[in-house]
């Protein structure tokens, strides 16, 4: 039988959700499918429920690749992969028994489409409904959303295996935003959409993001844009460069392309606690106080909680940074620039 769709699965210690979202997709009405699941070094059960699936159903296949991480993951997937399309769907999430065979006539139906996404129901770790993820499903309006945010659902989309690997499939350099820097480069050569139902169930538990990865995803979704920014000037990419995710902190990131960024995320990245703190006050604190270029909603709480972790320290700026650092908070959040101002006035950590 032909292999219509690869169903990608890659899975780090996900024992807790694997079983359901591996039944959700041997549940569906489409039959010609594969689910190749990647287990990305796997310390709990789940290197035996997937063993136990593949033993049941032939359709399952189960991938251990050398190297470690989603990438790498999501890389050995698409080189393995038999279907002629490529579905995500994460160990935590479940498909909808129709999916399969609503997307796949729909990108039968359309060509043209190098991606197709969907709506989402979203669940809480008991699987309790919480509401719906409705993202934009037209086209044009898409492609020219995409260059700002992303507005695909990674769980629920489906693409033609030919084109991702023609494109590179997913880049290390993008750690925590791999997915999106693919869209976009998908993007500038297909149709995108999205299906206006919910074809999968979106899972919210605690685990789903920290806050390093938080700040690691922001820096990858402006690296992308960055990268993109250049693709449509006519420039090469200049992310072909990167091998591996950039470290801002690295004094070699002053002489790349994304240098400004570099700079601005040496600062945001105090927003998280459990980062390295540095020694002395940061010389320049310019990039968080006059960003060259608008900030993201998420990257606007960055700077919020790296503001009051500046004026938190025991050797805190004082005087006129003090006060720009303030009015850079109250640019961001007056109700919460006054409360840190208030702080600050006392003494008091920030």
């Amino acid at each position: 039988m032909e292999i219509g769709v690869s169903v990608v699965m890659p899975v780090r210690d996900g024992g807790s959700f694997l079983g359901a979202a591996v039944d959700s997709v041997l549940a569906q009405d489409f039959s010609a499918f594969e689910l190749v699941a990647v287990d990305d070094h796997s310390t709990d059960a789940t290197p035996a429920i997937l063993a136990a699936a593949a033993a049941r159903d032939a359709r399952v296949r189960v991938l251990r690749p050398e190297g470690r991480g989603l990438v790498a993951a999501l890389g050995c997937a698409v080189a393995e992969a038999r279907g002629r399309y490529i579905a995500r769907l994460d160990a935590d999430d479940l498909a909808a028994p129709n999916r399969l065979r609503r997307q796949v006539a729909a990108l039968e139906a359309r060509p043209r489409l190098g991606l197709l996404g969907s709506w989402a129901e979203t669940i809480d770790a008991a699987d309790a409904p919480i509401g719906q993820l409705t993202p934009e499903t037209d086209p044009q309006r898409l492609a020219a959303l995409l260059r700002r945010t992303n507005p695909f659902i990674h769980s629920s989309v489906i693409m033609p295996t030919a084109l991702v690997r023609r494109l590179g499939g997913y880049r290390a350099a993008f750690e925590a935003a791999e997915d999106y820097d693919l869209w976009l480069r998908i993007a500038e050569v297909a149709e995108v959409a999205n299906l206006p139902e919910p074809l999968i169930r979106y899972r919210w538990h605690d685990s789903n993001v920290t806050l390093r990865k938080e700040v690691r995803q922001c820096f990858s979704v402006r690296l992308a844009q960055q990268a993109a920014a250049a693709r449509r000037a006519g420039s090469p990419d200049p992310a072909n460069e990167l091998s591996d995710p950039p470290d801002w902190a690295d004094p070699a990131c002053d002489g790349a392309f994304f240098a400004a960024t570099a700079r601005l995320y040496r600062l945001l990245a105090l927003a998280d606690p459990a980062a390295p703190r540095p020694a002395t006050l940061p010389a320049d604190l310019s990039p968080l106080l006059a960003s060259p270029e608008p900030l993201s909603h998420r990257e606007r709480k960055l700077a919020q909680r790296a503001i009051a972790a500046l004026l938190g320290r025991t050797d805190r700026p004082r005087g006129a940074t003090a006060l720009r650092l303030l009015w850079a908070a109250l640019r961001l959040h007056p109700a919460r620039a006054a409360t840190l101002a208030w702080r600050y006035a006392a003494g008091g950590a920030a």
